[in-house]
């Protein structure tokens, strides 16, 4: 397990009710740091995952928004900060395919307007407005921001719509731009995980998990624990890595 001491720090993590988003707060928290949990408003998950880590004595608390409302997102962002009083760690998390089964390439009839606009305004866009609203406060913290990318924005189909993997390929594009844009003072990182066992790949079916499993050089799925760690390296350390793409996927682009 990767460690580091965060005393002190303040992060963000979006789309943290499960998966990689609540094992990346989680993984912080437990290193020391205070952690405002995002998640869409309303969300009963979010707030028993809240609960339960502060039961745990980790100094959490909850930061609904939708990321996907530029408003939101920004309201979001200034409570968060306002409530911890400084920002060194963004973690933009927040994001999906948003669909209950995987749509095959060729099925263009099911890509319809909505799908493309959620898809970008929460994949794409809700990243940029998080990090604009936060940009200020990371420059005076020296601090980092990790996006969730995917390898489906690599060009590697994991069952995943192509609106999906367009709005992740634009999100390793943007990561590089405003690694630039907020430079030198911010670090401006993403990872692209492969086949995570989350919620969401569990809803994709057995069959798509052997699938993706076979392609990897590990032979296993991953978990939201072992993304987590890449964040935290990529906040905590990494002193010299900026506008790059981690990709965690067991060896599946081997």
């Amino acid at each position: 397990m990767v460690s580091a001491n965060l005393r002190g720090k303040a992060t963000i993590v979006t789309g943290a009710a499960s998966g990689i988003g609540l094992a990346t707060a989680r993984l912080f928290a437990e290193s020391g740091a205070r952690v405002a949990l995002n998640d869409l408003p309303g969300n009963l998950a979010l707030t028993k995952q809240v609960e339960h880590l502060q039961e745990g004595g980790l100094d959490v608390f909850l930061a609904p928004g939708d990321v996907g409302s530029p408003e939101e997102a920004r309201r979001m962002v200034d409570d968060a900060i306002q409530t911890m009083g400084r920002l060194d760690y963004l973690i933009n998390n927040a994001g999906g395919g948003f669909t209950k089964q995987a749509i095959p390439p060729a099925d263009l009839d099911s890509l319809t307007e909505d799908l493309w606009e959620r898809n970008f305004d929460v994949n794409l866009k809700g990243a940029f407005h998080c990090t604009h609203a936060a940009s200020d406060h990371l420059k005076l913290a020296a601090g980092a921001v990790v996006n969730n990318a995917s390898t489906a924005g690599l060009g590697i189909n994991q069952g995943s719509s192509i609106v999906y993997a367009a709005s992740k390929a634009a999100l390793v594009n943007l990561t590089r731009g405003l690694a630039k844009a907020l430079g030198p003072g911010v670090r401006v990182n993403a990872v692209a995980p492969g086949h995570i066992k989350t919620p969401r790949t569990d809803r994709l079916g057995e069959k798509h998990r052997q699938r993706s499993v076979s392609r990897t050089a590990l032979q296993r799925a991953g978990t939201p624990e072992e993304v987590a760690e890449v964040m935290l390296f990529l906040c905590a350390g990494a002193g010299y890595i900026t506008g790059q793409t981690l990709v965690v996927d067991g060896g599946m682009l081997t």
